[in-house]
């Protein structure tokens, strides 16, 4: 028994002499037993210097009092090791003492970027997640180091390469720099489509929005391989497949592979089409006793013998929603049920509306908005948290923000609430630039090169608030312009604003007088009802008139206006930004001679309408007119009468129809004008990329009745109808938006000043 016992005693001290050469980290220890009963007394750290030692402690899953645990130990060690302070950290045991040695992760100094000319040191900075007086970790640059080359790819630098280097400094800092061989740009050289019978390759290159590398498209970056924007090509194939009546396409895959030389992507959608449907019966079935299907006909954009679209089944479901919530079934829920006939190669279609849950708002979620004040997107909704679901009112809600043109998109969508009977509104927008600066360059046969240059904001500090700065210049006038617009003036929906303006018109050759205005503005405007808007406005104007036919000019010279008006407005555009169907009338009256030397009374009225008349044609019809007369035993004067022609009626001049002087050819203006403009706007055939459509237009019109003024000097003064027609190129540039018109008068008066070509463009920023 005594030799037994010997012998354990020598197998525990040969472990106690070896298990310190097994590791820094290993803990020496006699006997298993004595180790797990002994009681630790106290904890030392050695080799910090910036961390205090109670910091180190606190990491610790053991302390004094308690006793020696080795699954304790290694819980300490990987705590201290994920706090991402240490480079190494090692515990040994001493008796009854813990002995912590750490090795600190030094600090960054500063954050390099060496070799990137592509992309900024700011995109690069904003990529990664190390910054100066942060602690360096080796995990976090390799982290860093990816999002770098990730970020890259998506820049179609697909072989970029990226090396992190560590500059040791004094005082445990480092320089961490990231050397970057940014490589070639790599391009999508070849899509190809495989399974395709019904439409051409080239037809479908033009459905998505991946395109093939040109030289001449440098400044578009959709030829860049883009894993994200593949697979919302798949989607833009599927929608485009639907909308044609191939309800069973589906995309097989979508691959994307490199050259042998690793330099491009070649793209391949492998697609199976189906068969091409039509439409069959469509019927709708309320289960709702108070709402008659036969009042929802007119909202039914699908026909019996049609081709298949499901954009219009989904148009259709939205409309009888909607109408079903104008008659006050706010709850009613529309569900389409199709009824298929593969032989027959038909689609019947039958519209269930059922009488949904009663659903209230709970929360109101908005995201995407960087820029614009969450206050600004939540007033233009008809409810709050608390009432009840409105699928109306959210439509409206969300016309209203792409109203205001501070949006690319608007997504609302919903998610169940903290109970069955509420529901979350998560509003997710996409912001745009609404800076803008504008320039305008035209001709003309009185003013000769025409420059306008405008800066405007629409959403001011992202407030919502209106600024507009502008001014035009030409051989014949100088004009300076500062509006400002608060839309919600003391948190109402009134919107308050002021105008000052100043404008030098030399029209001494084309209507013999010379004018130099200044003045000063207000305006309010407030709803009166879902469409209908007032705008009200009052302003003072200084006016000084002098020129060489002396007979048409007030002999005063020196005149100042007090006026006022009001504008009443109707509108039912669906997008106000660029409306495909709906109207808007127009009427406004302003009175001067409240108080100064000038005394008239001036209406207008204008109506337009949209109508979208097939596949991305959209038609518009604008009509307007207006009239004019002197009071308080004042004739209206020639500078206040109506000048019409240039953008009013295209193919003729600023100020290019209605009375003029015989023999001198200057305009009169007239106190009776109208005009008609016809417009169709269509696809060029080119893919949307390129951002180009087309229009055609008819324009007709006539401005009579001049100024009794005029009759000191002998003039033209018919009512003659002018007419012409043009072309326009309409494009989506890269530096903004271009138009280029082309018109021809067909019909006009001898004395009529012509243009035949006028250009405008825009720069966003």
């Amino acid at each position: 028994m005594f030799k037994f016992h010997l012998s354990i005693g020598r197998l525990a001290l040969s472990a106690l002499l070896a298990l310190p050469a097994m590791g820094v980290a290993a803990i020496p220890a006699s006997a298993p037993a004595m180790a797990q009963s002994a009681t630790i007394r106290s904890i030392v750290v050695e080799g910090n210097r910036r961390i205090e030692d109670e910091s180190v402690r606190s990491y610790m899953k053991i302390g004094p009092g308690d006793r020696y645990d080795a699954g304790l130990i290694d819980e300490s060690l990987k705590e201290l090791f994920e706090t991402g302070l240490f480079a190494d950290v090692t515990i040994s045991r001493r008796g009854r003492t813990l002995l912590v040695r750490v090795v600190e992760n030094p600090i960054i100094n500063r954050v390099r970027f060496e070799g990137n000319r592509r992309l900024k040191d700011k995109e690069l900075k904003a990529a990664v997640e190390m910054r100066p007086r942060t602690v360096f970790t080796r995990a976090k640059v390799q982290s860093d180091v990816s999002r770098l080359i990730e970020l890259y790819r998506r820049n179609g630098r697909f072989t970029a390469k990226v090396v992190p280097k560590v500059i040791r400094r004094e005082q445990q800092r480092v320089d961490l720099v990231y050397e970057i061989n940014e490589g070639p740009e790599t391009n999508v050289v070849n899509i190809t489509f495989l399974g395709n019978s019904a439409f051409s390759d080239a037809r479908l290159r033009s459905v998505v929005s991946t395109s093939e590398y040109s030289w001449w498209n440098f400044l578009s970056t959709s030829d860049r391989y883009d894993p994200d924007r593949l697979n919302f090509d798949r989607e833009l194939l599927r929608r485009f497949y639907l909308k044609k009546g191939y309800a069973d396409f589906r995309v097989v895959s979508a691959t994307a592979e490199l050259d042998r030389d690793q330099k491009d992507f070649l793209i391949t959608f492998t697609v199976e089409e189906g068969e091409k449907y039509q439409f069959g019966d469509i019927e709708i079935d309320s289960g709702i006793a108070e709402l008659d299907p036969e009042i929802l006909r007119n909202e039914v954009r699908t026909r019996q013998g049609r081709t298949y679209d499901a954009s219009d089944v989904d148009k259709t479901v939205e409309n009888i929603t909607l109408e079903a919530g104008k008659k006050g079934f706010a709850f009613a829920q529309v569900r389409p049920r199709p009824d298929r006939d593969a032989e027959n190669k038909v689609i019947g279609m039958t519209y269930v509306i059922e009488e949904g849950p009663r659903v209230y708002v709970e929360r109101i979620n908005i995201t995407g908005n960087v820029r614009t004040l969450d206050r600004v997107i939540r007033r233009e909704f008809r409810l709050v948290e608390g009432d009840a679901y409105n699928k109306t009112l959210i439509n409206k809600a969300r016309k209203n923000l792409l109203g205001l043109d501070f949006f690319k998109r608007v997504d609302i969508t919903t998610d169940a609430g903290s109970a069955p009977d509420k529901v979350i509104l998560n509003v997710h927008v996409e912001e745009k630039s609404t800076g803008q600066i504008s320039l305008g360059v035209g001709y003309s046969t009185v003013e000769a090169v025409v420059g306008d240059v405008s800066l405007t904001e629409r959403n001011l500090l992202g407030r919502g608030q209106y600024l507009r700065l502008s001014t035009s210049i030409s051989t014949k006038r100088q004009q300076l312009d500062l509006r400002f617009t608060e839309p919600y003036f003391l948190g109402r929906k009134i919107a308050f604003g002021v105008d000052i303006f100043g404008t030098e018109t030399d029209l001494t050759s084309s209507s013999g007088f010379k004018s130099r205005q200044v003045g000063a503005g207000l305006r309010f405007g407030f709803p009166l009802g879902e469409d209908l808007y007032l705008n009200t406005r009052y302003s003072l104007t200084e006016e000084k008139i002098s020129g060489t036919s002396q007979p048409l000019i007030n002999p005063n010279g020196r005149n100042m206006m007090s006026s006022a008006g009001y504008t009443l407005s109707y509108d039912t555009l669906d997008n106000p930004a660029k409306p495909t169907t709906g109207i808007k009338l127009e009427f406004s009256q302003d009175v001067a001679g409240l108080g100064g030397d000038i005394a008239f009374i001036r209406a207008n009225a204008r109506a337009i309408a949209y109508r979208s008349l097939f596949e991305d044609i959209v038609g518009s019809v604008r009509l307007s007119g207006g009239h004019m007369i002197g009071w308080r035993g004042k004739n209206v004067r020639i500078s206040d009468s109506f000048f019409k022609g240039g953008d009013a009626i295209r193919g003729f001049d600023q100020s290019g129809i209605g009375p003029r002087v015989i023999g001198s050819g200057e305009a009169l203006g007239g106190k009776t004008y109208a005009i008609a403009n016809a417009e169709v706007e269509f696809p060029l055939g080119l893919p949307k990329k390129f951002g180009m459509r087309g229009a055609v237009f008819a324009d007709a019109g006539t401005l009579f009745n001049a100024s009794k003024n005029a009759n000191a000097v002998a003039h033209n003064d018919d009512r003659k109808i002018r007419t012409s027609v043009g072309a326009s190129l309409l494009w989506t540039s890269p530096i903004g938006p271009l138009r280029f018109d082309f018109a021809k008068a067909l019909s006009k008066a001898s004395y009529d000043k012509t243009r035949f070509f006028n250009f405008t463009a825009g720069v966003r920023f």
